[in-house]
């Protein structure tokens, strides 16, 4: 009889062993199998997004992105298949996955806001831009920061998620610019006269373009002059050059035609009396 039960319990416990090394053996196959899936699709991503044109920073981002997760499911899926409960593990991977998150809760806002100007690209490298309140020519762009260079040769780095979460106004993305500024002439001088000089200058610079077409128009009575106000468009890289040409030549074609410029000039009027009597003195 003791030696029935040793027969069976033996053939037992050797079942329970052959059962969990059969287990171990297919949860090892499904994670070295997952590992290689995850790294193919990774690799596959990485190409689909080479192809189309993406950042080279978010592609390294994004290929590690889906490797690790990917990897992270098989290793899940191993252990469930090896017997072993995942509960507690995934418990205990969403408790420091939100810890990390409310630690680092600045930084992934950077981080998200990076990848999505990234992918949407509102700007893009050398686009003069105002991000944030600030004006300037981006230089680069991370996944953390945008780096901008002001006008005067200081350099700003941006966090992304202020560069994100404000206005951003991209001076370049249609590649036309229009100026506009006023001209003030003076109340004896002839409008239509003044109008035909600025429309002359149209003419004549080949980087103001004629669709859209530029004017010039009467704008206002101002205290000491009439205004016009002057609209061109041109090519983005032209803007400041074409804009501070034309002001140059308006004025000189301005003094050779007889055009006046007025500037504010204010009348003093000094009135004089008789100076008030001395007070006799008292002794």
């Amino acid at each position: 009889m003791r030696d029935f039960l040793s027969t069976i319990l033996g053939t037992r416990f050797s079942a329970s062993i052959l059962h969990a090394g059969m287990q171990l053996l297919l949860a090892l196959l499904v994670l070295l199998v997952g590992i290689w899936v995850a790294a193919r699709l990774a690799n596959l991503t990485q190409k689909a997004m080479h192809r189309a044109s993406f950042d080279a920073t978010l592609i390294g981002f994004l290929r590690n992105l889906i490797y690790g997760v990917l990897i992270a499911l098989m290793i899940v899926m191993a252990l469930t298949t090896a017997g072993i409960s995942t509960a507690p593990l995934v418990a205990a991977l969403g408790a420091a996955g939100l810890a990390i998150g409310l630690a680092l809760q600045g930084s992934l806002s950077n981080l998200a806001w990076g990848v999505l100007l990234v992918i949407f690209r509102p700007f893009r490298v050398g686009d003069f831009v105002t991000a944030a309140g600030i004006d300037g020519t981006v230089d680069s762009i991370n996944l953390m920061h945008t780096v901008l260079l002001l006008p005067d040769g200081r350099e700003a780095t941006l966090p992304n998620g202020k560069v994100g979460s404000d206005a951003i106004v991209n001076y370049n993305v249609r590649g036309t610019r229009r100026f506009d500024f006023e001209v003030g002439i003076g109340y004896k001088d002839d409008i239509g006269a003044a109008m035909a000089e600025i429309k002359k200058l149209f003419e004549q610079d080949a980087r103001i373009l004629k669709d859209p077409a530029p004017g010039v128009w009467t704008s206002a009575l101002g205290e000491s002059s009439v205004n016009l106000v002057v609209r061109a468009w041109t090519k983005a890289p032209d803007f400041w050059a074409t804009k501070t040409d034309l002001l140059r030549a308006i004025k000189e074609h301005y003094d050779k035609a007889g055009i006046s410029i007025p500037f504010p000039q204010r009348e003093l009027t000094v009135l004089q009396g008789s100076a008030p009597l001395a007070m006799p003195k008292q002794d």
